[in-house]
């Protein structure tokens, strides 16, 4: 047997039992192609987790319809995390049907407390090394290098010198390419501890950190440009006038084969950024000059040209996971936020067959794919209602952390781009640490963002789906269940850049540990915009100038709060193909979306705009059916142009998740 999964998937059996219990304490089943295959032999699953969750779920989908003789297609795995079924209530432990999945069963030869720690979308890979390689058995310190060597690629042993270190931590942090677990990460450290040359890089934190590991570049970069250009002017070397935060090697080998691959795509992504030389345009024709600031026409010519081909290169398909899709809208984001900037006809004729390419993917994959998600475990977060569950951890890793969730209404991957440039300029000591989530489709406000305050899925709040009126309630009720009081929380929407009192008001809270701010300066924009993408940019750009986000984060840090920064939807650029004429058919007529009570009402609207994408009742409350307009358009006075949200772009669906600490600490 060559595929771990066969192991798992014979087992589920179409027909086999109504409800069946399995124990699955180190979450095999939520593997995305696990997911998918369980569903491919017709089964559901749902994992007990929330028990008041859990009980709505199950009773008013699958229990309610067997007690009425109906629903005898429906099988369900009930996912438990514990490895003991009898944790589960007594009525659900009268299943027939039994199982239990474990990695010690997968891996008996492998140290169990250690391949424990890894991301279960590196199974794959071990379990390939496995059959190829048959290890004896192996203890814990072999385990971890046998992990390393066969899944990550990474031979401790085998790395000599700098060029060596440098091309392994290119390859691990470069888009987030591998999630290595702490203990990998300390035995590799300690391994490279015995080779002497590196005895003062700060391996610590550059090796786990690739928030440091770029800022450590980002300096060296500067005594790199120093040494080279007064080589090439056969000038005296020296870099005695530069200060350096991070120990080690003053001059890196980036110009080494291994290492100069990288080095373009890290400036055009904006991982790294160019420096401003005296001069610097002569030696616009040397392989550096992509580190060195030009004029910013040519910085922005040549950013572009690179990220058309990173996005050429990086664009995933229908069987990629999710986390090259978020890895993916980084480089979207990079792109599209440059050509908006500057309008030029020739780039936007260039990238029009690509945002075809791209918008045909993620609605193929999201089709395929998207469904899977509200499964996956919260941390780290893939879904927005992910995120208060994986912001609760926080508390119960610290008794005394207080932290701050701010949403701010409809802000898109590329105008996050932009706001982050300006808190850079005004505010240096910031640290961005960077991911990204999937919002809910529909990218509406009132499903999207009360998932996201409500730490659950939109059929979980069936009775206020077209409004956001009751957030308030579901956020509260959420920190109640994780044991906190209701003087322990707070929360506040419609902030602007005015509303300094309200939020003063709430950090004057003595017992306040968890605060939930909803910032809908953005979505004003975006519903009074009428100069396309290019427009909303720069009132992004204008609005954070004026620095409330600056002073709302620093208002929050300097109270004790971690800050946590988020969006419930982005937005894009839409052209109008006419309005459906269907009187009060839609219970919500949106331009991007319509919303209607049954699949048959919504057909007909679908008969006059084919392109229109009915879109599965995924994590929605029954009698919720979206109709999602054609890519880049909207149900709106054929041939207007408008920003909207509602659809399935990347640009709407993908929003960022950052962390904002400071460099004091």
């Amino acid at each position: 047997m060559t595929d771990w999964r066969e192991h798992i998937l014979k087992k589920f059996i179409p027909g086999m039992a109504k409800l069946t219990l399995v124990s699955d304490p180190d979450r095999l089943l939520l593997e995305e192609k696990i997911l998918k295959g369980i569903a491919e032999r017709g089964f559901e699953l749902i994992t007990y987790e929330d028990h008041v969750v859990f009980r709505y779920i199950y009773e008013s989908r699958f229990r309610s319809r067997w007690d009425n003789g109906e629903g005898d297609d429906l099988s369900v795995v009930l996912r438990c995390a514990s490895q003991d079924l009898r944790d589960l209530p007594y009525d659900l432990l009268q299943a027939e049907c039994k199982l239990s999945f474990s990695l010690g069963e997968l891996f008996p030869n492998l140290s169990y407390p250690v391949i424990s720690s890894l991301n279960i979308s590196y199974i794959e890979q071990l379990y390939d090394a496995q059959v190829k390689y048959t290890p004896e058995k192996l203890g814990d310190e072999a385990t971890k290098d046998f992990i390393l060597r066969h899944v990550f690629k990474i031979a401790p042993e085998l790395i000599k010198d700098p060029k060596d270190l440098l091309s392994v931590l290119l390859r691990r942090h470069y888009r987030r390419k591998q999630q290595i677990p702490a203990n990998l990460d300390e035995r590799f450290i300690k391994v490279l501890r015995q080779n002497k040359q590196f005895a003062d890089w700060p391996l610590e934190v550059i090796v786990p950190d690739s928030q440091a590991f770029f800022a450590f570049l980002q300096e060296r970069w500067q005594a790199f440009l120093n040494y080279v250009t007064k080589q090439k002017k056969d000038d005296c070397y020296g870099t005695s006038s530069l200060h350096f935060e991070f120990p080690g090697p003053e001059i890196l080998p980036f110009d080494h084969q291994d290492i100069q691959v990288y080095i373009d795509n890290l400036f055009a992504e904006g991982l790294l950024k160019p420096i401003f030389l005296e001069n610097g345009d002569v030696f616009a024709q040397e392989w550096f000059s992509c580190g060195i600031d030009l004029s910013p026409e040519e910085n922005n010519r040549r950013r572009i040209e690179k990220l058309l081909y990173a996005a050429e290169e990086a664009l995933p398909s229908r069987d990629s996971n999710h986390e090259e899709w978020l890895q993916f809208a980084f480089v979207w984001a990079e792109l599209t936020a440059l050509v908006s900037v500057k309008p030029s006809e020739e780039y936007e004729e260039r990238l029009k067959p690509l945002r075809a390419k791209v918008d045909s993917a993620i609605k193929d994959w999201a089709l395929d794919r998207y469904g899977s998600l509200a499964s996956l475990p919260p941390a780290p977060p893939i879904l927005l209602h992910h995120i208060p569950r994986y912001l609760a951890r926080e508390l119960v890793n610290d008794e005394h952390a207080k932290i701050a969730f701010v949403v701010i209404d409809g802000l898109a991957l590329d105008q996050w781009l932009v706001l982050k440039k300006e808190l850079e300029k005004q505010e240096p000591s910031f640290v961005f640490r960077e991911k990204a989530v999937f919002a809910w489709i529909p990218t509406l406000t009132s499903v999207s963002r009360q998932s996201a305050f409500a730490g659950e899925p939109p059929m979980c709040f069936p009775d206020s789906i077209n409004t956001t009126d009751k957030e308030p309630i579901l956020w509260y009720k959420f920190w109640e269940n994780q044991g906190l009081k209701q003087n322990n929380v707070a929360y506040a929407r419609g902030l602007s850049d005015g509303d300094w009192g309200k939020i003063s008001d709430l950090l004057a809270k003595p017992k306040l540990r968890v605060l939930g701010l909803v910032v809908d300066k953005v979505d004003k924009i975006i519903h009074g915009m009428q100069l396309g993408s290019a427009g909303m940019l720069s009132q992004i750009k204008q609005w954070a100038s004026q620095g409330f986000v600056l002073n709302l984060i620093k208002t929050l840090q300097e109270e004790g709060f971690y800050v946590y920064l988020t969006s419930d939807h982005g937005n894009i650029e839409a052209k109008g193909i006419g309005k459906p004429n269907e009187g009060v058919v839609a219970d919500l007529r949106g331009e991007r979306v319509r919303i209607y009570p049954d699949p048959v009402l919504r057909a007909r609207t679908k008969e006059r705009f084919p392109e229109s994408l009915e879109w599965p009742p995924i994590g929605l409350p029954e009698g919720y059916f979206p109709l999602i307009a054609p890519p880049r358009t909207a149900f709106t006075k054929e041939g207007s142009i408008l920003i909207s949200h509602g659809g399935i772009s990347v640009e709407e669906l993908i929003v960022p998740f950052v962390k904002i600490d400071r460099k004091d600490g």
